[in-house]
């Protein structure tokens, strides 16, 4: 059974550009991917059919081959021009399926596995930086030093010695990766003599030993905005590992930790402030100052018969909401002090107040032990 012209079977006319076909290849072969269409043995061989084709046409040379000789440039014997071996263009199985995955799922994925432009990236880093609440408030600008990977001076990332540069790799022919024929399959794999790169130095750069990069030290700037988060992560772009022999450079994470403060507790964008008063404040009622991580004081005004764990709202007291003009709020929580190290005069002055108190004076007290009767029976035993 002869075969169906490739352009044919993508739905394409010669000359399509590299965009167009695949585009018509990614519209069919999801069309027809045997997941979609289970049990379905036509698409399946549909499917291979596409697959064979793109494979083909995809491919500069081995486009300009079918162009010229159609099928029989892809036809003949084990070892033949046309068996996959030095010269030849075989239906490379390996590489038409990892097409396929690339083409079907590499949005997904960031775009596909084997970007070359990303072959020599350079690793990205990671930077812990503690800071004060009251930092995380304001905002600050700080430097970091960081120790990484710069690129070479003397060779400018090229890794090669200077008045010399970098060859195509006579291994992989500049294209990273090499193949092997066994049996029926054929194998791809990363090229050994230049890691995947492309290129080759023949006078590798002394001061950087080929690599394009040196370790060196360097201090940045980082700019910390208010209302950070403990854990909240910064990214600078670029300031990571330089790449390898010109590679692009990967990125610096600065990670924060805010630090306890000795006043407040935070929760989201609000403040929680734990404040001490006084038994005769509490009964009588007052007013306390309170501070502000803004520097400022706020002076509250406490009721007469406050308890323990009563809680006042500061509006906009609290912290900067990240990235916006708005800030939580302030809660005061007061606790009642009992007195210590009392003279003789205030014990009796106390021990006056208490014979003089009433069942009003401490309804809490004597609402409970009400309770505690009844629920002994209302004699107490």
């Amino acid at each position: 059974m002869s075969k169906r012209d490739y352009y044919d079977v993508l739905g394409v006319k010669r000359g399509t550009s590299a965009e167009d076909l695949k585009k018509a290849f990614r519209k069919l072969a999801m069309e027809h991917h045997p997941d979609r269409n289970p049990g379905n043995a036509e698409a399946e061989m549909r499917f291979k059919e596409i697959n064979e084709a793109y494979d083909v046409l995809k491919d500069d040379q081995k486009r300009a081959a079918y162009d010229q000789f159609g099928h029989a440039a892809f036809e003949g014997g084990r070892g033949g021009p046309g068996a996959g071996g030095p010269g030849g263009f075989g239906f490379d199985f390996t590489s038409s399926f990892s097409d396929v995955f690339d083409d079907l799922f590499g949005d997904v994925l960031g775009g596909g596995r084997r970007g070359g432009q990303n072959r020599n990236r350079g690793a990205d880093l990671r930077h812990n930086l503690e800071i004060g609440l009251d930092e995380a408030y304001n905002g600050i600008t700080t430097q970091v030093r960081v120790a990484t990977s710069v690129q070479c001076e003397v060779c400018g990332g090229l890794g090669a010695e200077a008045g010399s540069k970098p060859v195509n790799c006579r291994t992989c022919n500049g294209q990273g990766k090499v193949r092997a024929q066994q049996g029926f399959f054929t194998i791809e794999r990363t090229c050994p003599t230049c890691g995947g790169a492309g290129r080759t130095i023949d006078k590798a750069c002394k001061p950087c030993g080929g690599a394009g990069r040196v370790t060196r030290e360097k201090t940045l700037q980082v700019q910390i905005p208010p209302g950070v988060e403990d854990g909240t992560r910064i990214r600078l772009t670029a300031e990571g590992e330089a790449g390898i022999r010109g590679g692009a450079p990967g990125d610096l994470y600065i990670f924060l930790s805010v630090r306890p403060h000795s006043l407040f507790q935070r929760e989201g964008a609000d403040l929680m402030c734990r404040v001490p008063i006084s038994m005769t404040t509490a009964a009588l009622g007052g007013s306390i100052e309170v501070p502000g991580l803004d520097g400022g004081r706020t002076r509250v005004s406490i009721p007469a018969g406050t308890q323990t764990g009563r809680q006042f709202r500061l509006r906009g007291k609290g912290m900067p909401v990240l990235r916006s003009d708005q800030f939580g709020d302030m809660y005061i929580q007061t606790f009642v002090e009992t007195p210590v190290n009392l003279t003789k005069r205030q014990k009796e002055l106390l021990a006056e107040f208490d014979k003089a108190g009433t069942d009003e004076t401490n309804p809490e007290t004597s609402g409970f032990f009400t309770k505690v009767k009844e629920f002994f029976g209302g004699d107490g035993r």
